[in-house]
């Protein structure tokens, strides 16, 4: 597998610089499909733990997209989705030869679709530098969310989610302390969204529909 040869500078924004963000949708601009989405996944030879990954993402997001939109919160619930399914793409290939699963990703979802909107919470969701403002920048923030209260294919508390990424990656103790203040900055997230969207997240299951 090759990725695509656009510069991953391109696409990623600078960390002083808040990232793009846009809730009304430019016509101009394409949406993949889910359909579209797994096509890139065979393109990129997405392993089928990371496929089933990034769904239960994808199903995470898309129901923070729908609570904010009961809020009167400005967002494409479809982008959204869309922006969880191809969260990993990189994911393979940088397993393999290494770098930065993020930006590359960010990358080839802007190169594969022209979707600055769909490409940016590829982009920014492992490292995030910028106020934690819902309204301002749901579908990033909606990614990083997701995506850490999936472990693997399963979703989970974020303290689980986080004993998880201590307990396999936390070889020394810069490693574990980076792993630490991004479970800090996920638990002001997670009360950030649950201030914002009038429900308790750290109780929800998200697999029923109900709290836990």
């Amino acid at each position: 597998m090759q990725p695509h040869s656009t510069s991953t500078k391109k696409a990623c924004a600078p960390r002083s610089v808040l990232p793009f963000h846009k809730h009304a949708v430019d016509p101009a601009w394409h949406i993949p499909t889910e359909q579209e989405c797994i096509a890139l996944w065979e393109k990129y030879t997405m392993p089928g733990h990371i496929r089933a990954h990034s769904m239960q993402v994808a199903h995470i997001s898309t129901e923070l997209a729908e609570m904010a939109a009961i809020q009167k919160i400005s967002v494409c619930k479809k982008s959204v989705r869309s922006s969880a399914l191809l969260h990993d793409i990189a994911k393979a290939y940088t397993i393999e030869y290494g770098g930065d699963h993020a930006a590359l990703g960010g990358s080839i979802v802007m190169s594969e679709t022209g979707n600055p909107y769909v490409a940016q919470g590829v982009i920014h969701h492992v490292h995030w530098d910028w106020p934690l403002d819902i309204d301002l920048c749901f579908l990033p923030l909606a990614i990083i969310y997701a995506d850490k209260r999936v472990m693997h294919d399963t979703i989970v508390p974020l303290d689980k989610r986080f004993e998880d990424l201590i307990f396999r990656y936390g070889k020394t103790d810069r490693i574990i302390d980076t792993i630490l203040k991004a479970k800090s900055l996920t638990k002001q997230l997670e009360q950030a969204f649950s201030e914002r969207l009038g429900i308790s997240l750290d109780e929800y299951s998200f697999n029923c529909g109900r709290l836990v």
